[in-house]
């Protein structure tokens, strides 16, 4: 098979995935149109195939027309079998394979064969619920792929850690194609734009045969223009009732659950500190990449400290960690973000310029009696004190600390 040129290693990646090679449990790479996860087949297709050059490769686009001949899960084993190895590993890898109807049967089917290593990649976060859980019986792993990190960022653009930098992340996030495009909002945003339609459309209003497009496009402004706020399908419900838009809010929660099932956004469920449960109502919503939220609404400089929020967000997702939004009493804590029994509670904010900021953002975690790590990030390149063991980072410092 052909590979594109050029392709950059995303070693977090490659590094979780390392182990699994030649294990019998197949890798499932999920994560929105366009992070990435094709050419995470490619990385991982090239190692084996430096590791055995006579490696026994099978690669199936379901995106590519020359696959168009697979419409059933018999058509998708069919191929397998006939590009298969007598008695060597067969490597299979099956992109965006939610497009083939019944597809959980063919892949069960193929992993009753001990000798094949099943590589899969999907855009819907549903891929992994449902029939397909029921069929394998636990027999899978995913990785879920994000758009770049701001250090992936750099490495894609080739160009150095600075202010200037930060804010084109800022304004046009982290999907990788972005490396062959001209950096200034026309040019990038025209080629976001159709990223978000090609989500709505294929991944959303086709998927659950929606018929209020009108609705649905009302919503995802609404999350972008609020990112990071708190609220629940009721207010969603309410406030868009005082725009003349008449939802009610079971249909509101239908609709959120489908942009993220697409991976267009993500849920943020709110945590009771104190009584240790998480709340049946109130979450925030983050988009999975920040430059198709900026493509959406445009991008305003007066947004920063949500963008910011949400980078920080992202940030904690690319590095492993599940992540929460926090509640005590009648204060917020903008994240817990928990891997491997340890926790850190955090803090966004745009800066801490005048003591009643300070005393806001650092006082909410104060308040927590504990003795996990406690952190405020913001944007103030000046602030660079530590109050009580709590811990003060600026954003660039924060996305370059594990770089």
């Amino acid at each position: 098979m052909t590979f594109p040129e050029n392709i950059i290693e995303r070693k977090v990646y490659t590094a979780r995935v390392e182990p699994f090679i030649r294990i019998p449990v197949i890798k499932v790479f999920t994560g929105q149109r366009r992070v990435g996860k094709s050419y995470m087949l490619f990385q991982i297709i090239k190692k084996i195939l430096n590791e055995d050059a006579d490696a026994n490769i099978i690669y199936i686009n379901n995106e590519d027309i020359r696959f168009d001949f697979i419409t059933t899960s018999s058509d998708l084993v069919k191929y397998v079998e006939e590009k298969s190895a007598i008695g060597k590993i067969n490597y299979i890898f099956i992109d965006e394979i939610q497009e083939v109807p019944g597809f959980e049967k063919a892949v069960r089917s193929l992993l009753l064969n001990e000798k094949n290593d099943i590589y899969i990649t999907g855009s819907n976060a549903n891929l992994l619920s449902g029939e397909f859980a029921t069929f394998l019986g636990g027999r899978t792993i995913e990785f879920r792929i994000y758009s770049l990190s701001y250090s992936e960022f750099l490495l894609f653009h080739n160009i150095k850690d600075t202010e200037e930098n930060l804010d084109r992340y800022f304004i046009f996030g982290g999907l990788p194609f972005l490396v062959n495009l001209k950096m200034n909002e026309e040019v990038v945003f025209e080629y976001l734009k159709n990223i978000y339609n090609s989500i709505i459309y294929r991944d959303v209003v086709m998927r659950y045969n929606l018929r209020n497009t009108h609705f649905l496009e009302q919503l995802i402004r609404f999350l972008a223009d609020n990112t990071g706020s708190l609220f629940s399908s009721k207010s969603i419900s309410d406030f868009l009732k005082s725009q003349k838009v008449m939802i009610p809010h079971n249909q509101v929660q239908a609709y959120t659950g489908y942009l993220a099932n697409a991976f267009l956004v993500s849920k943020v469920m709110r945590y009771d500190i104190q009584g240790k449960r998480i709340f049946e109502t109130g979450e925030k919503y983050y988009f999975e990449d920040i430059g198709i939220r900026n493509a959406i609404i445009g991008y305003k400089p007066d947004d920063k400290a949500k963008i910011i929020e949400n980078v920080v967000y992202n940030e904690l997702l690319f590095r492993g960690f599940d992540v929460t939004t926090g509640w005590k009493r009648d204060h917020e804590t903008d994240f817990i973000a928990t891997k491997n029994n340890e926790r850190i509670y955090i803090q966004v904010a745009l800066s801490l310029d005048s003591e009643e900021t300070v005393k806001r953002e650092f006082g909410n975690l104060l308040e927590i009696e504990d003795n996990y790590s406690k952190m405020v990030i913001t944007g103030d390149k000046k602030f660079k004190n530590t109050v009580q063991g709590v811990e003060h980072m600026n954003i660039r410092n924060f996305l370059m600390e594990d770089a």
